[in-house]
């Protein structure tokens, strides 16, 4: 799959700016950003379960020049949700796309290992499992074991609405969310003490906001604007949680659950709770998936003096 990434976007390159793809680290475990802008940088690119970034977060910062992205199948419903918004022209970007088998938790993975993960010596992927070297240790992990949560029941496998599709189509997971059913099914009371107790660990350092693909506004965020004051810079569970409803709630109906808030997120919180609580409430109410139509309005943007699934009528 890497070298008919690599002919498709050799033949497009001389129409871009540049392709943001994947390279490898700093270590054997760890893929970062890849910005290409000639075919020389296209032997540093990379694919696989490393490849965790979303690097759609990039395309809002680039809007009004031409560039190539390559996405997996969450990624591309950030690409058409942006479009949809009108915070890119979709024009300008010429979509690289993959079928994705899921990519790695790199917490699951140090819990996994006998060792933290700078002591990494060797790393090698067999197809399904990861076989290392770790601080003299050898190692050998399934990727199933170690997959991000958002993969396991992953209904978009398959870039969307890609210009340029690599790899052969994989099936969507059938399953729900399990982790994600139980915390629904808690009762409020319990939801809030499970939230009061993991927000006592934010440190408010706003990296799931800056990784977040649709959070674009953040030269006036409300997190650190004090005209007006909305949220002080308390490192409290009451001044965090505020923070992270408020980022849910400028996300209502825009959210594509790529995972980027909670990859991110130094401390492990698991973010996307709160998010896909609010996704499953939107689809509800307005029969609505962000990012999975190109074109479609969302909901919260726009305005109808009586919605198919809202009864107020009634009330």
């Amino acid at each position: 799959m890497v070298e008919a990434l690599k002919t498709a976007i050799a033949e497009r390159l001389a129409d871009l700016e540049m392709v943001i793809g994947w390279e490898m680290g700093f270590d054997a475990l760890h893929a970062t950003p890849l910005f290409i802008r000639e075919e020389g940088d296209l032997h540093r690119l990379t694919l696989g379960p490393l490849a965790v970034h979303n690097l759609a977060t990039y395309l809002p910062g680039l809007k009004g020049k031409k560039v190539g992205v390559v996405v997996k199948g969450c990624d591309s419903r950030s690409v058409i949700q942006l479009a949809n918004e009108g915070l890119i022209k979709r024009e300008d970007i010429t979509v690289f796309g993959l079928c994705c088998d899921g990519v790695i938790s790199h917490r699951k993975l140090r819990e996994a290992l006998p060792a933290d993960l700078g002591f990494v010596e060797q790393a090698t992927w067999h197809s399904d499992r990861l076989q290392a070297v770790v601080a003299g240790h050898a190692v050998e992990v399934r990727l199933q074991d170690i997959l991000a949560d958002k993969c396991i029941s992953c209904r978009y496998p398959n870039a969307l609405a890609a210009d340029v599709l690599v790899g052969a189509a994989r099936t969507p997971a059938p399953q729900p969310v399990p982790c994600q059913d139980a915390f629904d099914a808690l009762p409020q009371a319990e939801k809030l003490a499970f939230w009061e107790a993991t927000m006592a660990r934010c440190i408010r350092c706003y990296a799931c906001r800056n990784a977040c693909p649709l959070c674009v506004c953040r030269d006036h965020c409300i997190a650190t604007t004090r005209d007006p004051l909305w949220l002080g810079q308390e490192n409290s569970p009451a001044e965090n949680f505020m923070f992270q409803m408020i980022h849910v709630l400028h996300l209502a109906g825009r959210c594509t659950e790529c995972g980027e808030c909670e990859r991110s997120c130094p401390v492990d919180i698991p973010l996307l709770l709160l998010r896909r609580s609010m996704n499953r409430v939107t689809e509800e109410l307005f029969d609505y998936q962000a990012g999975t139509t190109p074109g479609q309005t969302p909901p919260l943007l726009t305005f109808q003096v009586e919605e198919a699934r809202i009864n107020e009528r009634g009330w």
